[in-house]
């Protein structure tokens, strides 16, 4: 059986306490995550019973993480959390738990099985660019169009078929 790794969604979700299963996740997402059921100590009391592990990615992970996510452009859409969990997950040969669109979509390029919590999950990968509404200018992330300073808004390049879709 793969090591599950879990992020933020998967504890709001309630997954690692409705589960015997062993699950990893990371120190950013365990800062995040921490005051759920804090007043019963239930986080602590799965990392006490070995049911969670918290492991830091090491570097060369996350930094394939951060040049995939660069390439299907959604870097700018994910917080330092999702990476670590993405990073952990080619680390340690994982299956991540979550329902974030954006973490599914770089998780699949990047060929990781995705296990949906409470959503079908995503049937399709996709790359994503950013164009300016008003001048219509397909452009790399950043905030505001130089040509006519439309703020832009991100879209996708080009549907593929998702593959390993769970």
């Amino acid at each position: 059986m793969a090591s599950r790794v879990l992020d933020a969604t998967s504890f709001y979700a309630g997954v690692p306490f409705s589960s015997q299963e062993k699950s990893f996740t990371t120190p950013l997402v365990f800062e995040e995550i921490k005051h759920i059921k804090q007043s019963h100590g239930a986080v602590q009391t799965l990392i006490d019973l070995g049911r969670l592990n918290i492991i830091e990615p090491e570097k060369k992970f996350t930094d394939i993480v951060l040049e995939k996510a660069s390439k299907t452009g959604d870097l700018p859409s994910l917080s330092k959390e999702d990476v670590s969990v993405l990073a952990l997950c080619i680390q340690i040969d994982g299956e991540l738990i979550t329902d974030d669109y954006t973490v599914s979509n770089v998780a699949k390029h990047l060929e990781l099985r995705v296990i949906p919590i409470m959503t079908k999950g995503i049937s399709k990968v996709l790359d994503s660019v950013y164009f300016c509404p008003a001048c219509n200018k397909v452009l790399k992330k950043m905030s505001s169009c130089p040509i006519c300073g439309s703020k832009l808004k991100k879209k996708s390049a080009e549907k593929k078929p998702s593959a390993k879709h769970i």
